[in-house]
């Protein structure tokens, strides 16, 4: 992902996965293992997306370049959380 645009088009992609993922299931044309681990791996992705996003405004705000954000680790990146 190397810039605004692309990092949106990809949380678009994530999210319509994961509505598909939640309306397979409901019809139950998937289990709910693979639908949880499926919807973690998403999850995840998405809160790199958004953080990617984030490091690349705040760069702009301050006069930095933002292709100088960089995908941050899962284990970073889902620290926040707690």
């Amino acid at each position: 992902m190397t810039d605004d645009k692309s990092i949106i088009g990809r949380i678009d992609d994530l999210v319509a996965e994961e509505k598909d993922l939640r309306a397979k299931h409901a019809a139950g044309q998937i289990s709910d293992a693979d639908e949880h681990a499926r919807l973690k791996a998403v999850e995840i992705e998405l809160d790199q997306c958004w953080d990617l996003l984030r490091q690349r405004q705040a760069r702009r705000q301050y006069g930095q370049d933002p292709d100088g954000a960089a995908v941050r680790p899962v284990s970073e990146v889902e620290g926040y959380q707690q």
